[in-house]
């Protein structure tokens, strides 16, 4: 079975991690860093806005089952593609909305989705969103205790407040995308 990965952006890494973990399709999904100085790929170093890195996720997925543009429909109903290094209280670079494109065809799939939100005027307000041409740069993997977060911290005030109503979204909007 082919298999594609995909990175992505959107603010925390746990709100991205605990929604694609629930797409139909998506195998596996780590929280990382990706655009900064590899050296750097820490959260200490991350969380302090200098190093250029975002926080992301790395998705691995059938595309037999979610294509790279279904993932892109996901990315843009739980994030705010129009706040630059912002997602609601987050704020600093890390939190930026951006594609990291693996393959040229993710990079064009990731221009059409914005050009088609912007035409449309979907958000109210132009869109931020940075779609890096590939290979774009290395994911670095988060801390172990960064992964499965959610799943692992429901009643964490965070999650219940942020990660918890961006699931829910999720579900609302795509519940035929959902793992059942």
């Amino acid at each position: 079975m082919a298999r594609e990965v995909a990175v992505l952006g959107g603010g925390c890494f746990w709100c991205l991690e605990a929604v694609f973990l629930r797409v139909r399709g998506v195998e596996s999904v780590r929280s990382g860093y990706c655009g900064g100085d590899p050296a750097s790929a820490n959260y200490r170093d991350v969380c302090s806005g200098r190093t250029r890195h975002a926080e992301v996720v790395e998705i691995v997925f059938d595309p037999t089952l979610v294509t790279f543009s279904d993932l892109l429909d996901v990315f843009f109903v739980i994030h705010d593609p129009t706040t630059r290094d912002r997602q609601g209280a987050d704020v600093g670079p890390q939190y930026r909305s951006v594609v990291f494109a693996r393959t040229a065809e993710q990079a064009d799939a990731a221009r059409s989705a914005v050009s088609t939100r912007e035409s449309s005027r979907t958000f109210g307000a132009p869109i931020v969103t940075e779609v890096v041409d590939p290979p774009g740069p290395p994911f670095h993997v988060a801390e172990a205790y960064h992964q499965d977060y959610f799943a692992l911290n429901p009643m964490q005030p965070y999650c219940r407040a942020v990660v918890d109503p961006k699931v829910r979204k999720f579900l609302t909007t795509f519940p035929d995308r959902a793992v059942r």
